[in-house]
């Protein structure tokens, strides 16, 4: 996989689940009702981890597409990153309606994020990427992989 490609990954990983956390300690914090102010925002973060679910299907296609090219153990590689691919974009579907169901709320309280946060579409995206990460890590340490 080439640098370039594991960045963008990496990146739209990392926005996941920095958005993750945030909403469990929103959560946490026992508010009735948004507050607005200079801080960190809870519908700026869900925003942004609306778009990062978005590109996180993009760059896991992409990722997996290398991946299956570069992979040594037996099998079809390029039907298995497929078939995990699309379980990918179907969480992903579903998180995001979840999230943009959030979104249309006038004031999110933190009972409504832990909900959220609990809802198992989104916890079954976090798994998926934790799986793919895994995944690519373990195949940049095999024998023979190529450097991006």
């Amino acid at each position: 996989m080439t640098t370039t490609a594991r960045a963008a990954l990496q990146a739209t990983i990392d926005t996941i689940e920095s958005s993750y956390e945030f909403m469990l300690a929103y959560a946490a914090q026992g508010r009735d009702e948004e507050q607005a102010g200079a801080g960190p925002s809870i519908r700026r973060t869900l925003l942004a981890l609306n778009a990062a679910l978005d590109a996180f299907g993009t760059h896991a296609a992409a990722a997996g597409e290398v991946a299956a090219g570069e992979a040594v153990a037996g099998g079809d590689a390029r039907a298995a990153f497929a078939g995990f691919l699309e379980v990918v974009r179907r969480d992903v579907t579903a998180a995001r309606s979840a999230i943009r169901l959030v979104l249309a709320v006038p004031s999110i309280g933190s009972q409504l994020v832990d909900n959220l946060n609990a809802s198992i579409h989104l916890r079954a995206v976090l798994t998926d990427l934790f799986l793919l990460d895994e995944t690519l890590k373990s195949l940049a340490r095999a024998p023979g992989a190529a450097a991006g």
